[in-house]
């Protein structure tokens, strides 16, 4: 048997301090590669880092079911939590390639291309209200994207996710997703998902994006595999 300290922030809370997506990070010299996948699936989280070099920012992710190339919440949560250790976090090294940092007051962000993430079926949604009554239960596969424009000109929208695909009935924050909206609407965006989770955007040119927010820790736990 194996203990784990699993250090765990959330990532993408409002300006309050309140909601965001929980994610567990974890050393990766204590995990060996092939067991990353189950420790994850147990941890529970939407998705686990291992931090396999901290220095040069190289990182694996994974879903509670299956490794991920790129990945929003994770990279911007590892991304601060790294720089809060004492690392320089200015890149991160993902199986899609090289995740640019920047930080600005106490937003972190990540650039990234809107081809690395998950696929998802977007769905537009006549008003935010409509949106927040959606039943999670009524998206039994895949990943599927609701949203709704609350205030269109200033480029605020509402969005639930949700992503059974991933063991996730609904996610509390996607960037990836948001990442992916930024380029198919060509606009810097301020999404507002889940319960209350705040992911901002900006729109670059040949289908990059930045997608950042805030993070706070949440607690360190214990956990033996």
């Amino acid at each position: 048997m194996t203990t784990l300290d699993v250090h765990v922030v959330r990532v993408f809370v409002d300006s309050a301090g309140a909601f965001g997506n929980p994610l567990g990070i974890v050393d990766g010299a204590q995990v060996a590669p092939a067991d990353r996948q189950r420790v994850a699936a147990e941890l529970g989280y939407s998705e686990t880092v291992f931090v396999d070099d901290p220095a040069a920012g190289r990182i694996q992710i994974f879903s509670q079911t299956a490794e991920m190339r790129f990945a929003g919440h994770p990279t911007v949560g590892v991304a601060w939590w790294l720089h809060a250790q004492g690392h320089p976090a200015d890149v991160l090294q993902v199986p899609a390639g090289e995740v640019p940092v920047t930080r600005t007051g106490d937003i972190t962000s990540v650039r990234a291309h809107a081809t690395w993430g998950s696929t998802f079926d977007w769905r537009q949604l006549p008003t935010p209200e409509d949106v927040l009554a959606a039943d999670p239960a009524s998206y039994s596969a895949g990943h599927t994207f609701l949203w709704s424009w609350t205030d269109e000109p200033s480029g605020r929208i509402r969005a639930r996710v949700f992503a059974p695909a991933m063991g996730v009935p609904e996610d509390e924050a996607t960037g990836s997703a948001a990442t992916q909206l930024t380029a198919r609407l060509a606009r810097d965006l301020h999404i507002t998902q889940g319960a209350g989770s705040e992911l901002l955007t900006t729109n670059l040119q040949d289908n990059w994006t930045t997608v950042g927010g805030r993070v706070l820790p949440a607690l360190t736990r214990s956990f033996t595999y």
